[in-house]
């Protein structure tokens, strides 16, 4: 049975658990080993000169212990910690050390494009926000790998091979497991992974340079008569530690198969479960089968990653023990039981599908017309019945249906303002221009503001886009601000820092906030200020909610009052809320109103986003319920709930047309 986001989020919490417990065995064993070698080192240095007897009792010395133990914790610690500070940039880090290299938003390459838009699309169906795709050109054998700490700071990468020879649906399966990935919170752990490896092997680095250096060093012994000495001790000594560092290779790739094939499994099965054609994902890995290079990886940096990715990315000896990925034959058989074993030959690139050529660059996007017509804006109070179930469902866990729904929606976005989003200039300018104010006074103030603070052509860019968006369906806002994500994040630190005054200045200019501000503040800039290094993603501190009633208190209380018309159906929503989601009443209680607004609930925000994943799970379900105790959702409550949900760092999925909420 298929586990829901919460309870990935567990596993991977668990996984990382187990990562510390293999961690810990490897370096007592390495410890063992290196003391062993040390005091055979200094019994050989230290035997009887006549008898050459090792007085191997004289070497059981506690202190001689102390140091090997000490000695072997501060080398693989170091080696970890040093690693883990190379990888600090997170997922663009991982992918330019394998060769990586940044596919442009604004690409005409036609595989690139296909590319983009799958990882676009699945992005928007997932609710996460779209990360950077690289491609890793020199790389002809079909692999790709996700990689980061969070779904905030992910990049996809994929191989040339990958996007040659698949076609779009079976990119789209691979694409869909890389996600599984992302929304299951493997990517740190996997990173995680690379660091403690890199500390366990850095023994053996240690050793070869012990050996090579006394060989150079006897050589010159040898040649000159004034120097007797012999380096064969310490020449014996480096050739141990190699020795130590093969069983550190022995732990490291035990480690990375002990955590990594399981979710290799979960990941297709999520890939099937979220394209709805296992025949995709199937082929992807047929195609692996039958090609010449298979999913091999030549970047000499491989081998510490390899569990990240997709394929089998380096042929490992022992594959049915070390192996991190489940054997081929076998992934296949699970999601295409009938398979016969036959593979598919790859002689070539794929066809590509006319569809991915499309002028929207959308898939299934004909060439747009002359003349768009533009859609109606909604009324503002315009609702949709609904319950309160479904939504938190597919969090982490989005369907087919929800990337038709993605490719609709990018379909009905002008073509200005795709081709905007696509670099720095034009998505700077969609976002101010989405904040931009209908009333006249506080327009005026805003545009004054970008005349003389916005960066060189922002400002005539917004002024171009601004009928355009003005004339946008309100569901639409969402999916905008998520498709200026990459181009916003090639922005240089100081160029960030101007955007990011300018958007608070916009928001300040009629002195408050109104929801959807707060909504693009708190999703877009949080999500920026990830990766800019302003804020770090919040740990989990609280396991129960027992202290985080006020907080939920607060969020409940805001929805409440924000979802109904007068405070008697507030109340009844709220108490439904509390008690449908077995919270306690004595500890969540009503805020009063003068304590209620934006700034306290994003103040709750905060702390909520820090509880255990279950907790998350049993906070939604009570926001669902609020929302939808009238059995009415409007679009503003829709992105109301998934603003909240992306606060607490659950990526929810668009809320389909007529979908219930929990």
């Amino acid at each position: 049975m298929a586990m829901n986001f919460f309870e990935s989020q567990d596993v991977a919490r668990k996984n990382s658990g187990r990562l510390v417990v293999l961690f810990v065995i490897a370096v007592l064993a390495i410890m063992v080993l290196v003391y062993l070698l040390i005091a055979a080192t200094i019994g050989y240095m230290t035997r009887d000169a006549k008898t050459g007897v090792v007085q191997w009792e004289n070497l059981l010395d506690p202190w001689l212990m102390l140091g090997a133990g000490l000695g072997t914790i501060l080398v693989v610690g170091g080696g970890s910690l040093f690693k883990m500070m190379q990888l600090r940039g997170g997922g663009a880090s991982i992918a330019e050390h394998l060769g990586g290299r940044l596919i442009q938003l604004d690409t005409s390459d036609a595989d690139e494009r296909k590319t983009l838009n799958v990882v676009q699309e699945m992005a928007i169906a997932s609710g996460t926000p779209v990360p950077p795709v690289y491609l890793l050109s020199e790389e002809d054998g079909i692999n790709a790998f996700a990689a980061g700490y969070s779904p905030n700071d992910a990049v996809i990468a994929v191989s040339r091979g990958c996007v040659q020879n698949l076609t779009r649906d079976e990119l789209q399966g691979v694409i869909a497991h890389e996600f599984s990935h992302i929304l299951n919170g493997d990517m740190r752990m996997n990173i995680r992974v690379i660091g403690v490896l890199h500390g366990i092997l850095i023994v053996g680095i240690i050793g070869y340079f012990i050996l090579r250096t006394f060989a150079f060093s006897g050589h010159r012994r040898r040649s000159s008569s004034k120097d007797s000495g012999s380096p064969l001790p310490l020449l014996a000594l480096g050739a141990g530690l190699m020795v130590v560092g093969f069983v550190g290779t022995f732990f490291g790739s035990w480690i990375k198969a002990a955590l990594s094939r399981q979710r290799e499994y979960l990941a297709d099965a999520s890939a099937v479960q979220f394209t709805r054609n296992p025949d995709g994902i199937a082929g992807a890995l047929k195609k692996i089968g039958g090609f010449h290079s298979g999913s091999r990886i030549e970047s000499p940096n491989a081998p510490e990653a390899s569990h990240m990715f997709f394929g089998q990315a380096v042929k490992i000896g022992l594959s049915s023990l070390f192996g991190t990925h489940p054997p081929l034959q076998d992934r296949i058989k699970r999601i295409d039981p009938s398979w016969t074993g036959d593979f598919i030959e790859v002689a070539g690139a794929a066809t590509r599908a006319p569809a991915a050529a499309g002028a929207s660059g959308f898939a299934g996007a004909s060439k747009p017309p002359s003349r768009r017509k533009r859609p109606r804006r909604p009324p503002p109070r315009k609702k949709t019945r609904a319950a309160a179930r479904g939504a938190i469902g597919t969090i982490g866990r989005p369907t087919q249906a929800h990337i038709e729904y993605a490719v609709q929606l990018t379909k009905s976005l002008p073509q200005p303002i795709v081709d905007a989003t696509r670099e720095s200039y034009g998505a700077r300018a969609v976002i101010y221009g989405l904040l931009i104010d209908r009333d006249a006074e506080s327009r005026k103030k805003q545009l004054e503001h970008l005349a003389k603070n916005a960066e060189r052509g922002a400002n005539a860019e917004t002024r171009k886009l601004l009928p355009i968006i003005e004339d946008l369906d309100a569901k639409l806002r969402l999916p905008l601000i998520d498709l200026t994500v990459p181009a916003l994040r090639a922005l240089s630190p100081g160029q960030y820092e101007a955007f990011r005054r300018n958007v608070i200045e916009l928001i300040m200019a009629d002195d408050k906030i109104d929801l959807f501000e707060w909504m693009l503040q708190r999703s877009l800039l949080r999500n920026l200020d990830r990766h800019f290094g302003k804020t770090k993603a919040p740990r989990a501190r609280y396991y129960g909610l027992q202290r985080l009633g006020s907080e939920c208190g607060t969020l409940l209380s805001t929805l409440a009052q924000l979802g109904h018309r007068n405070a008697a159906d507030a109340r009844t929503a709220f108490d439904k809320a509390v008690a449908g989601a077995g919270l306690s009443p004595a500890r969540v209680r009503v805020t009063p109103g003068a304590q209620r607004g934006l700034d306290a609930l994003d103040d709750a925000l905060v702390e909520l986003a820090k509880a255990a994943p279950r907790c998350k799970q049993q906070i939604l379900e009570a926001c669902a319920i609020c929302i939808s105790a009238d059995h009415e959702i409007t679009v503003r409550e829709a992105e109301l709930f998934r603003a909240v949900s992306d606060a607490l760092d659950c990526p929810m999925p668009p809320l389909l047309p007529g979908q219930p909420l929990s």
